[in-house]
């Protein structure tokens, strides 16, 4: 009976503990428990053989291994642990705050501090160094969660993420040099996310590794420079815990702290109210495969971190980053342009197509040990000129950041004229550096079959590159180079839609447009090539509304013939003296294979076309990520089956696409825009898109569309953009910049703003605030005469020289204003 009250007792103490949210110390048994303030995140610390944490409950479920969680350092000679033996472990407990002093591996001395922060719990080790050493390995600390299934994955705060089933062998070993991660399950709310600080002379790095018991590890490094690789540059390597290449400490004291939280992944990561949308597979498609793409800090690529490879001839990471809108992946894909411009980047302008971890892959003595570029051993691809151009357009459009774009101008350009000055004969036409088919080299991201000389696809991503920096050079004032690179890609765009008799890549007889021209005028791809017929509409050079629908029927038609769920990357074979081997027979790899990695540039065509059909391919690879996860190269044309051991984050672009080009998410540097695309099952779209560090809540339906902040609401029927200039909103028809509606607004004012007509010469609008309502129109006609309607008062109005006119409100709250040309 006795024992029964004691038991009584304890069983009420842990109640009352874990109702308040407490730190209990059980010195009889040398262990301590810690629960957060919403009971969602626990720890058990056992110090009676040195210290580990024993369980990490995540919302009352124990996500370690018995292995725990501990600290460990390694020389060549020695290795040592916090836990394994008995050791003097002093206990100082406070109300949120416990420490455990005497920790000791050998010779180093630790302290471990947990201090209770609300909802959340952080971790401070300090490690005391008695002498400098060369480690071989160290654990500041090492986590052991239970398996491979504990988690489907951690999200990297480098924009990056670790997929656990890819550690599929003991020691498969993912290093990566940054430290925080939010752990997640598919389809459930509980999530870990880990948070790590050190002073700003530390390094952090972290290794993701499946250890020999199967357990899934997590392992941080804290040291006083960046680590290096151990095995040449890979960050990936298989079978192999020592990922990092040895490291000396200094004597002395170093400290790290880990805050620990609960976080409800599916509110967390939520994507909003996507009526007609798998909103649960997008979510996933882009925290998985959209993310695989980032090999590392300043390796933000597609191919992804089990390969250890990036192309730097792809155009799409912006774009990736967009659909993402995690400040995190955005800061990394900046330094890694930064990198690229410094160390990919020759002096003549050429940009290097590749990194890879190893050598093997380049064009004899160009890879460099130390950076790992280089060019790719199939041909000078040299869209790598265009994609960094494209790229680094589209990130300054979402950071705004005009001194970045300033320190990227010189190179840019460089890049640019590169390839311009590639114009042998004049025809406006840009050439690549193998001349015909016999060389077997390739110019452009379908790197196995021969395309060269005049290529078009590598034309159309210039042209798309040319309209991009033309905004940039506005922006950054050099209204000289943006006349010139105007010029350039109005001259390609006659060029390229030329028949191909005449020069161009217009096939009359096949309605479509060719791959590429030999230097002897032989004529190549006329097999309907995707990627080239979807860029050409795409990025505007066909504006022909009879060749589009033309194009895109044919494609549609076959696409259906075959019950494919994607398109193809060509219809019909190429020639066997235009291909590889691995080409060979029809259909089989980049003669025939479905690559989705284009997929946005299909979407963004039949946008103009078909905005169903657009809906349709993006639903097709929605619904084939719930039955692969979409993690292969490309797709069988047989069995439409995945193939390929190398994953592709480009595989991601369709449903980039439904942000950029269904929902219209086109942000700008001094604004944010929606240009939508909207069916009506689409109705009723909500979710939530942070831009410049503001969020926008976005609603929209067909010729409906609003954006919501919390100091303005704008609302249209047509496409917009709206931004900030100082506390007034500005909004700009069309998401254009050739007009703009200034609105008055004082600090702390509400705005709301709806514009109900906007057509030349007779705009209407509403405004609603606190305060007298004064507008300001832009761009208008100069010294133009206007009928003015103000409140239902009609008054004229006369345009000033700079094509402003002001008008103001009769009085306070709300006021409708209408101008029509007289």
């Amino acid at each position: 009976m006795k024992a029964f009250g004691i038991l009584l007792t304890a069983m009420l103490l842990l109640a009352t503990w874990r109702a308040n949210g407490q730190i209990h110390h059980d010195p009889m048994m040398k262990a301590i428990h810690i629960i957060t303030a919403d009971k969602r995140l626990a720890l058990h610390i056992d110090y009676s053989q040195g210290c580990k944490v024993a369980a990490l409950e995540i919302n009352h479920n124990n996500t370690l291994a018995p292995t725990g969680l501990f600290t460990a350092a390694q020389t060549a000679d020695a290795s040592w642990a916090s836990w394994g033996q008995d050791q003097q472990i002093k206990v100082s407990l406070h109300a949120d705050e416990v420490t455990l002093a005497g920790i000791m591996l050998g010779d180093i001395a630790e302290t471990w501090r947990f201090r209770l922060e609300g909802d959340k719990l952080s971790w401070t080790i300090d490690r005391a160094y008695p002498a400098d050493l060369m480690m071989e390995d160290m654990a500041m600390p090492t986590w052991h969660f239970a398996d491979l299934n504990t988690w489907k994955g951690g999200i990297l705060d480098n924009g990056g993420m670790v997929w656990c089933k890819y550690l599929s062998a003991p020691n498969d070993t993912y290093g990566v040099h940054t430290g925080g991660v939010t752990f997640w399950n598919e389809d459930e709310a509980d999530g870990l996310r880990i948070t790590v600080r050190a002073d700003e002379n530390q390094s952090i790095a972290a290794k993701y590794s499946q250890n020999e018991q199967g357990a899934f590890t997590c392992t941080h490094l804290v040291t006083d420079t960046e680590l290096g690789q151990r095995h040449h540059l890979s960050r990936f390597v298989h079978q192999k815990a020592d990922v990092f290449a040895p490291f000396e400490v200094k004597a002395g004291n170093v400290a790290v702290t880990y805050e620990l939280a609960y976080i409800n992944y599916l509110e967390t990561y939520d994507r909003g109210a996507l009526p007609g949308i798998d909103a649960a597979a997008v979510r996933e498609l882009l925290n998985t495969t959209g993310r695989y793409g980032v090999v590392d800090n300043r390796i933000v690529g597609a191919n992804g971190w089990i390969t250890n490879w990036k192309c730097l001839h792809e155009p799409f990471f912006a774009q990736i980053g967009l659909a993402l809108n995690d400040s995190n992946y955005t800061d990394n894909l900046s330094a890694t342009l930064d990198q690229e411009r410094d160390l990919a980047m020759r002096e003549d302008g050429r940009v290097l197509s590749r990194w890879h971890d190893v050598p093997g892959d380049e064009i004899p003595g160009t890879y460099n040990s130390e950076t790992g570029y280089y060019e790719a051993m199939w041909g000078y691809t040299v869209d790598s000129q265009t994609g960094y151009v494209i790229n680094a357009a589209e990130q300054f459009q979402q950071t705004a950041d005009v001194d970045w774009l300033r320190s990227h101008k010189a190179s840019c350009e460089r890049a640019l004229d590169w390839l311009i000055r590639r114009d042998t004969n004049g025809n406006g036409i840009f050439e690549m550096v193998n001349q015909h088919v016999a060389e077997q080299k390739a110019s452009d991201w379908v790197d196995i079959v021969w395309a060269g000389f005049e290529n078009a696809f590598v034309n159309a991503q210039l042209y798309e590159a040319l309209n991009h920096w033309v905004e940039c050079e506005h922006v950054l004032g050099d209204q000289e180079k943006a006349a010139y690179y105007r010029a350039v890609a109005d001259r390609l765009k006659a060029a390229f839609n030329k028949t191909v008799d005449e020069g161009g890549f217009w096939s009359p007889e096949k309605k479509q447009y060719v791959y590429w021209r030999d230097d002897d005028g032989t004529v190549h791809g006329d097999n309907l090539v995707t990627p080239v017929n979807f860029a050409a509409i795409a990025f505007g050079l066909c504006d022909d509304k009879q060749r589009v629908a033309t194009i895109l029927e044919h494609i549609e038609r076959r696409t259906e013939q075959e019950g494919l769920f994607h398109w193809p990357l060509c219809f019909d074979s190429f020639k066997r003296e235009e291909v590889h081997a691995n080409n060979w027979p029809f259909p089989r790899y980049e003669n025939g294979d479905i690559f989705p990695t284009w997929g946005y540039l299909g979407i963004r065509s039949y946008v103009k076309y078909d905005r169903d059909l657009a809906l349709k391919y993006i639903r097709n690879l929605l619904a084939q990520y719930r039955k692969d996860g979409l993690s292969s190269q490309r797709y069988s044309r047989v069995d439409q089956k995945g193939l390929g051991s190398d994953i592709l984050a480009g595989i991601s672009t369709t449903v980039t696409a439904l942000y950029s080009d269904i929902y219209g998410v086109r942000p700008k540097w001094n604004r944010m825009g929606v240009e939508p695309n909207m069916v009506p099952e689409l109705n009723g779209t909500q979710f939530t898109y942070t831009l410049h560090d503001t969020a926008y809540e976005l609603s929209l339906s067909v010729n409906d569309y609003q954006l919501r902040t919390q100091e303005f609401s704008v609302r249209s029927n047509r496409a917009f953009g709206v931004g900030r200039s100082g506390t007034d909103v500005v909004y700009y028809p069309e998401n254009e910049e050739t007009m703009r509606l200034v609105v008055r607004a004082g600090q702390g004012d509400f705005t709301d703003l709806q514009i109900t007509q906007w057509d030349a010469g007779h705009y209407q609008w509403s405004v609603t605030g606190n305060g007298q309502q004064r507008v300001t129109v832009h761009g208008l006609t100069p010294n133009a005469e206007y009928a003015m309607v103000v409140n239902g008062k009609h008054r004229k109005a006369t345009v000033a020289p700079d094509g402003s006119l002001t008008a103001e409100g009769d009085g306070t709250g709300a006021a409708t204003f209408a101008l029509r040309l007289r």
